[in-house]
């Protein structure tokens, strides 16, 4: 009896230890409010936004410790919307991100599933849409994947430790396609450095057939050829007027790079992306080419934003950023002006209400070799070349 005692109290201090070397946490974003569109085809606009300065998510994360500096991860992120309740990412359960994968103090981390990429993690940051600008705030049909509007499936990612402040990463998707491994293929490979005052990052994208591996990895499979909902190439089940034209695309690239700066409640950075849609009517498909494009459309981006901590509780910003488009058979290539400004008050370390607004100048002929109009990212485009966007709401994390 004594020895069966024994051996109970055993297990049961095993069992507890190995307990409180594993954890798994509950996560989340809600973030709703009410925007405004002075032109919204035509026509202006109000109505509930969802996420206008982060998507709303609930996740779950874990680790486990393996011993001897290892540890087993896994990430499932869910993205929805507020005002409706379905899901977001074009119908996916766990849309936003949904990996597993090993950790290592000093050796770094290795994960599988669907991801982020290097350019989302070591420059995004650094652009006014993923800091307080929100949505509207990135740049035109978010071109350079910069405020993070397509994950990556079947992803192989390694991520460095920290080494005296620089990290670097770099990311491959099996294209999953049988007889020709180069189909639909992403690989991606970024580094940043952040020490004191100083951010910096790099980041570099290249996509097979993105029409497909990276504009219809979704399960609603949206395309250009698919006008059931909206993404990179559509809006509102339209093409993008900014870059949709290009969707017959062998591979798109994105070169980017940026950096920031903090001198006490003061903060300046830049980004610039380089984004080239390249053997442009390689991939057929219907609707997919209907100008009949040869070679490569590039599109240059750059941007300069300023933020400032006025107290403890309350940040204003305020940016712009200028981009410019390949020239078309009917006149130059488009260029698109924008001026991003924001402000953002926290009432708890949780909860915050926010005002945005961006304004938008388009020129030239857009990817459609027609007359470029204003195309603020996330809403309808305007049928003129200028559109406002204004945002208020509520954001709570938990």
């Amino acid at each position: 009896m004594k020895k069966s005692l024994f051996a109970l109290a055993a297990l049961s201090s095993f069992a507890a230890n190995t307990y409180a070397q594993s954890s798994v946490t509950l996560y989340g974003v809600v973030d709703a409010g009410i925007t405004f569109n002075n032109n919204s085809s035509g026509h202006q606009e109000y109505r509930q936004s969802a996420g206008s300065m982060q998507g709303n998510r609930f996740g779950l994360r874990g680790t486990e410790d393996l011993g001897g500096g290892l540890k087993a991860l896994f990430v499932l992120e869910n993205g929805f919307a507020i005002e409706s309740g379905k899901l977001g990412q074009g119908g996916s359960e766990f849309g936003r991100q949904a990996f597993v994968g090993l950790s290592s103090d000093k050796y770094g981390k290795l994960t599988l599933g669907r991801q982020y990429d290097s350019v989302v993690d070591m420059v995004g940051p650094l652009a006014s849409g993923s800091q307080w600008a929100g949505y509207v705030g990135a740049h035109p049909g978010d071109l350079d994947n910069l405020n993070n509007r397509n994950r990556v499936n079947n992803a192989i990612k390694y991520t460095s430790p920290n080494y005296a402040g620089l990290t670097f990463t770099g990311l491959y998707s099996l294209g999953g396609i049988a007889g020709d491994y180069s189909r639909n293929q992403i690989f991606s490979a970024g580094a940043g450095y952040a020490n004191g005052p100083l951010t910096l990052g790099v980041g570099y994208l290249n996509v097979r057939d993105p029409n497909y591996s990276f504009f219809g990895n979704n399960p609603d499979g949206r395309t250009a050829t698919n006008s059931t909902s909206s993404n990179n190439l559509r809006t509102d089940g339209k093409l993008s007027p900014i870059y949709g034209g290009y969707a017959s695309a062998s591979t798109q690239q994105v070169v980017s790079a940026g950096g920031a700066y903090t001198f006490g409640a003061a903060t300046l950075g830049a980004t610039y992306s380089n984004v080239q849609f390249k053997n442009l009517g390689a991939v057929g498909g219907t609707g997919l080419n209907p100008s009949n494009f040869v070679g490569t459309a590039t599109f240059n981006n750059a941007e300069v934003n300023f933020r400032y901590q006025l107290t403890p509780m309350l940040l204003a910003g305020i940016a712009y950023h200028y981009t410019h488009g390949p020239s078309m058979p009917n006149g130059s290539g488009a260029k698109y002006h924008q001026i991003n400004a924001g402000t953002d008050y926290f009432l708890s370390k949780r909860t915050d209400v926010y005002l945005l607004a961006a304004w938008q100048r388009a020129s030239g002929y857009d990817s459609t070799n027609t007359p470029a109009v204003a195309s603020i990212n996330g809403v309808s485009p305007s049928k003129t070349q200028n559109q406002v966007v204004t945002s208020v709401g509520i954001r709570h994390k938990f």
